[in-house]
């Protein structure tokens, strides 16, 4: 079993780098880090990048997570190979491109396109964003799996990740302190399924839905409201090609692991949002579902 330290970055697809920066630095408040090559890196915090959009098929994503050593690279290359899953290892101008010293690629068991990065840079400067949305840092990614229990074993299995509640069959996963990096909801296909950046407040989260709303006309998909789970409060919202992202705030921390319980919650609108608030996000309960999903 490989420790994974962190989520490091997302890279998606887009068909215009232009609307992509527009919507980074506009709507989601992220710093420019560069554009190169048919890709434009984005900031939320001290490391180099936490989105990369590249010019390209929307339908494209890649999500990084970060190991300690070199060797780790290695050891989890190996593993996967012995379950069946391909690797491959990055090359000079795939390690430059990404601004990592060195990592592999591979696909997960719902074809979800995953990196393991070994000493990604970080910023030379303190992170500025482009407006005040309060964001202090990339924190998970829901990913979709079409057999959840199957990707939570593997997950579990191969690397760190412990299961920190359930939502039905969606398991909600940690690879350190914070709640959950990777959320798994069942889907059809495979892909990212939303992006999540941590604010400092609810009044942050609040501000946000206001702006997105009144101001820039953006389509809340979600809340404001509060995870049952995580504790966390949450707004979810549509960007470009459908791709969801949510700001959150509080979410929970677990310190103590040997006394932590995962608990299982049912797959319904309640305990996605404690307040009421109901999704219009297509891999989450619908409130007219509820009998069918608990």
């Amino acid at each position: 079993m490989i420790d994974l330290r962190s989520i490091r970055y997302v890279r998606i697809g887009t068909p215009d780098l232009s609307e992509a920066t527009n919507f980074a630095t506009k709507i989601l408040g992220l710093e420019p880090a560069g554009r190169e090559r048919g890709m434009a890196y984005f900031r939320s915090d001290v490391r180099d990048h936490s989105i990369c959009y590249v010019e390209g098929d929307p339908g494209q994503h890649a999500t990084a997570f970060e190991v300690s050593e070199n060797a780790d690279l290695q050891a989890i290359a190996a593993e996967l190979e012995r379950a069946g899953y391909p690797v491959h290892a990055g090359t000079p101008a795939e390690r430059e491109v990404r601004r990592v010293t060195d990592f592999i690629s591979f696909v997960d068991p719902s074809g979800n396109p995953m990196e393991i990065v070994w000493r990604a840079q970080i910023g030379t400067r303190r992170y500025f964003p482009t407006r005040d949305a309060g964001i202090t840092g990339f924190s998970h990614i829901g990913l979709r799996t079409t057999d959840a229990p199957r990707d939570e074993a593997f997950w579990t299995r191969i690397f760190n990740a412990r299961v920190s509640d359930w939502l039905g069959t969606a398991p909600l996963l940690r690879i350190n302190e914070v709640h959950h990096s990777i959320a798994l909801f069942p889907s059809t296909y495979a892909g990212v399924q939303h992006i999540n950046h941590q604010v400092e407040t609810i009044d942050d989260v609040m501000r946000s839905w206001y702006f997105l709303r009144e101001q820039r006309g953006v389509r809340v998909v979600f809340g404001p409201g509060r995870h049952a789970s995580s504790g966390a409060v949450f707004l979810y919202f549509e960007g470009l090609d459908g791709m969801i992202y949510e700001y959150s705030s509080g979410v929970m921390i677990i310190q103590d692991e040997a006394a932590y319980i995962p608990r299982q919650f049912p797959f319904n609108t309640e305990a996605f949002c404690m307040w009421g608030a109901k999704p219009d996000i297509v891999e989450f309960p619908k409130a007219e579902l509820l009998g069918a999903l608990s």
